[in-house]
């Protein structure tokens, strides 16, 4: 059978012993499992080893699959430059996947390579697979900001171009898990984190790989997690075929988690194809959101619906909109997520139109039509689509961070004619430090510049 198996290893630089020091003895588990793992994948001789990881060239909005014939890279950057890897690239391959994930309507290919240079992601398991014997050629995938059926989707184009070709493959997805696992680690600690690491971790060891795909965003961000999206796509590769699972190990002593994972394809499983699962589940989660949505949202997606189909904004207000909606200004902001992913947030601080409806009315289309960030939303896209709309109080001056409260209130950072905003209590976003920061660079406003700091309540409708 063309796709072999696959295998779902982390990849910390201190894994390695020349960057470790002494170190890696600390995840000595990690190490002994990946030592198996790889064992494991050379007794299989694969032809082709497909390798994803979220540190590989990422887009939001386009799957890069690194073109050439071959891609060098080193752990220079981890104080270890005698690390190096050179890996060649099975073009026919790579080339195939493409063909087929276009003709899918997948937004993927070989444009836009920022760093030819393999990634840690890539190298770290590479370099435990070398160890092992296993020196064929790869083809290295990148992420995106799609959503997960779109990466499900991809690894079946991946394991169709393998059949066509009749290559023996491997997948490789690289990826770390949570990050925020202790409160003495580089990234914190939240309760998430351990959540994340149970359903992922249940999931690796019983090889459900539906729960891959229908796990909570807002979890996952919160959690932040690393290889998710890797998984998803292995996931995909492994479409319809049956898989003796074994989580090999699982560890997390400097607050990020490692596990590896090894998936033996022991057959065909027609019931194992969960694309249609995954549609299903999201559309039955947009849908219970969606009934949930009060007036503030439903205008809100209204104003964007109606522009992105008829290219006109919205000419009067519904009839039935509360009065705290027409009766009233205040400054709003209208915020997008697709997938559990930020797809467009505008907003303004202070009232710019006769009422808080019409202020929501004209942030809801630039939300998603004028974002810098991202590209104009498609019809296409807007059945996917999750609103959140907060209006904002009065800001009020501060004279300390000891005032802030990232859960409770929103920053304005400013310094001149800049200003930086960021709105409370988002993923990611845990302590004062970080909200400062954020807004501080959103706002081009520099650490070393005498700013000034204003908070700010909001009111949030989802």
């Amino acid at each position: 059978m063309p796709m072999l198996g696959a295998i779902l290893t982390p990849h910390p630089p201190v894994l390695l012993s020349e960057v470790g020091r002494g170190k890696e003895l600390e995840i000595e588990a990690t190490a002994r499992a990946m030592g198996a793992a790889a064992a494991e994948v050379a007794r299989w001789d694969p032809d082709v080893l497909i390798v994803s990881s979220p540190h590989t060239i990422l887009y939001g909005d386009y799957f890069h699959i690194s073109p050439g014939s071959s891609g060098v890279g080193s752990m220079a950057a981890f104080g270890a430059p005698q690390v190096r890897i050179e890996a060649q690239y099975d073009a026919q391959l790579r080339d195939e996947i493409v063909r087929r994930a276009q003709a899918a309507g997948l937004e993927a290919g070989t444009l836009g390579e920022r760093d030819p240079q393999l990634d840690h992601g890539v190298l770290i398991p590479l370099s435990f697979l070398r160890r092992a014997g296993v020196v064929c050629p790869i083809v290295r995938m990148g992420l995106s900001g799609f959503s997960a059926l779109a990466h499900y989707r991809l690894g079946r184009c991946v394991a169709e171009a393998v059949r066509a070709l009749g290559r023996r493959a491997v997948f490789v997805a690289s990826g770390d898990l949570s990050h925020k696992l202790r409160s003495d680690g580089p990234y914190g600690f939240a309760p998430e984190g351990p959540v994340f690491e149970k359903a992922v971790t249940e999931t690796m060891a019983s090889g459900d790989f539906l729960r891959f795909l229908t796990m909570d965003p807002s979890l996952c961000e919160r959690a932040a997690e690393c290889g998710l999206r890797s998984f998803q796509m292995m996931a995909g590769a492994l479409d319809g075929l049956t898989v003796a699972a074994r989580l090999l190990s699982h560890e997390g002593p400097f607050g990020v988690g490692y596990a590896v994972a090894l998936f033996r394809v022991t057959g065909r499983n027609e019931t194992r194809c969960f694309a249609e699962a995954c549609e299903q589940a999201q559309r039955a989660r947009l849908k219970e959101r969606r009934d949930r949505e009060d007036a503030w949202v439903r205008l809100a997606r209204l104003s964007l619906e109606t522009y992105v189909r008829t290219g006109q904004q919205l000419g009067s207000l519904p009839d039935d909109l509360p009065e705290e909606l027409t009766g009233q200004a205040a400054g709003a902001f209208v915020s997008l997520h697709a997938g559990g992913r930020l797809r467009g947030c505008i907003g303004t601080t202070v009232p710019t139109a006769k009422s808080v409806a019409w202020e929501i009315v004209q942030n809801a289309v630039s939300a998603g039509t004028r974002d810098p960030r991202f590209p104009a939303v498609r019809a296409d896209e807007l059945e996917e689509l999750e609103y959140s709309v907060d209006v904002l109080g009065r800001a009020e001056s501060v004279d300390s961070p000891d005032q802030l409260d990232p859960k409770r209130y929103g920053v304005i950072v400013g310094y001149g004619n800049r200003r930086g905003l960021l709105l409370p209590d988002l993923d990611g976003v845990d302590t004062v430090e970080q909200q400062i920061d954020i807004a501080r660079k959103k706002g081009g406003i520099r650490e070393t510049d005498p700013y000034t700091l204003q908070r700010f309540k909001v009111v949030r409708h989802l």
